[in-house]
């Protein structure tokens, strides 16, 4: 049975940082690329971060550019987004995904196969 947990979450003001995990089961880790996605109430999901199964490689989402890193340990099938300088419009349920391949872009929710539960991040001003 595939599990994706999501911790982490929490309050912060703005301008404070929160690091997110993502534990992974179920799945061989190492071969499967690993997305965070957030979703405001009343807003759709939007991708955050991605990064490939071996964690070469990673992209983001013009928003968090600069302000947020996605990594992962394929020893602890964890994955984790490090957000630094976060801001108000950051607050939203965050959640990992993990997918094996990508036909269209990365940022597309319907190209992940596996999800978590999520966690909230809340921002106040």
């Amino acid at each position: 049975q595939v599990q994706l947990v999501e911790s982490g979450g929490g309050s912060v003001q703005d301008g404070g940082s929160l690091r997110l995990s993502c534990e992974v089961s179920g799945l061989r880790n190492s071969r499967d690329s690993m997305g965070w996605f957030r979703q405001a109430p009343g807003k759709e999901r939007e991708g955050v971060a991605i990064i490939s199964a071996g964690g070469r490689s990673a992209d983001y989402a013009d928003s968090v550019k600069g302000r947020f890193t996605v990594s992962r340990d394929n020893d602890k099938n964890t994955v984790y987004l490090q957000m630094n300088n976060l801001k108000p419009e950051d607050t939203a349920m965050y959640y990992c995904a993990a997918t094996r391949s990508l036909r269209r872009a990365w940022s597309d929710p319907d190209e992940w196969y596996y999800w978590g539960q999520g966690t909230q991040v809340t921002v106040s001003s």
